[in-house]
């Protein structure tokens, strides 16, 4: 992952190299080699995804023939929104990174503290969901489209909602290739220690609003982020509204970065008019900016 960005784009091996020294060790091998079990790891994968989705953007602006537009807004979904707030200037990369990294680490030891997992449904609407999660114990952890909902839960207890969902009409559930429960009251212990991390890092005011996980609504100060960061481990990504959001602040073109276009998917099943692309390696870079030169 990210290693064609190292071998063709300066700047993207900017990014990667100061991710390895702002963690003392090399994550970027790590990333282009394996093991892809180490890889996994949610201490190492948050990071890792962090890394490469800015050394994206780094490519893209080392490409684009002149100055970039100014973005109006910046979303991303759970820790993309961390990844957002480098790209915003919210936070230096360093601090991005680190900061990351002690997340990953704390989500990853609730969730081998307790046994959890995600699952997508497909097809079945809020009311009856939130049924089946009152009656199973279960959270909604994503509301990623109008008919795409992750639930998110004791593994036990998702195995009743996964099954009570399908019964009620859902055309499909996907379990979630994860480490645990995200997103739910069972990553409580990380959240308590994120707050203290939280605490000692310094915030700038965005260049331009972020559009937050937990309300979809526009945050413009440091603080306002920071309460945001506090909570959006245990509570739902609402990115549905975020998108939404967006498009009444007057987004029409929205750029993903990093690997996979999982995001641009969900844009478009949010919003069909809207205009899409995704930059995660030099390629891509190349051909958005010569198709979007003010991007």
């Amino acid at each position: 992952m990210g290693s064609e960005l190292y071998k063709t784009s300066k700047r993207a091996r900017e990014v990667f190299d100061t991710v390895d020294e702002s963690l003392s060790f090399p994550l970027s091998k790590l990333m282009f080699e394996g093991p892809c079990g180490e890889l996994q790891k949610t201490v190492n994968s948050q990071p890792a995804i962090m890394a490469a989705s800015l050394a994206s953007l780094a490519a893209l602006e080392e490409c684009a023939p002149c100055e970039p537009v100014e973005p109006v807004a910046f979303a991303g979904h759970s820790l993309g929104e961390y990844t957002s707030l480098v790209a915003a200037g919210v936070l230096d990369l360093v601090d991005g990174i680190r900061l990351v990294q002690q997340r990953g680490n704390l989500m990853q030891k609730a969730a081998e503290g307790r046994s959890g997992g995600m699952a997508a449904i497909i097809g079945l609407d809020d009311a009856t969901l939130e049924e089946v999660c009152r009656e199973t114990g279960v959270e909604i952890a994503n509301v990623n489209t109008h008919d795409q909902i992750v639930i998110s839960g004791d593994r036990c207890a998702m195995s009743k909602a996964v099954d009570m969902a399908l019964a009620r009409g859902a055309r499909k559930a996907v379990p979630l290739a994860v480490a645990g429960a995200f997103h739910s009251q069972l990553m409580s212990p990380a959240r308590d220690e994120l707050c203290k991390v939280l605490e000692e890092t310094s915030f700038k005011e965005p260049k331009a609003p972020i559009v937050a996980n937990l309300s979809g609504q526009q945050l413009t100060t440091g603080q306002e982020i920071r309460e945001e960061l506090e909570e959006q481990v245990c509570h739902c990504v609402q990115w549905k509204q975020s998108v939404e959001c967006m498009i009444h602040m007057g987004v029409s073109t929205f750029v993903e970065f990093g690997p996979g276009r999982v995001l641009t998917g969900l844009v478009k099943r949010i919003d069909r008019s809207a205009k899409t692309a995704n930059v995660g390696d030099t390629v891509s870079a190349r051909r958005v900016a010569g198709q979007n030169p003010a991007l």
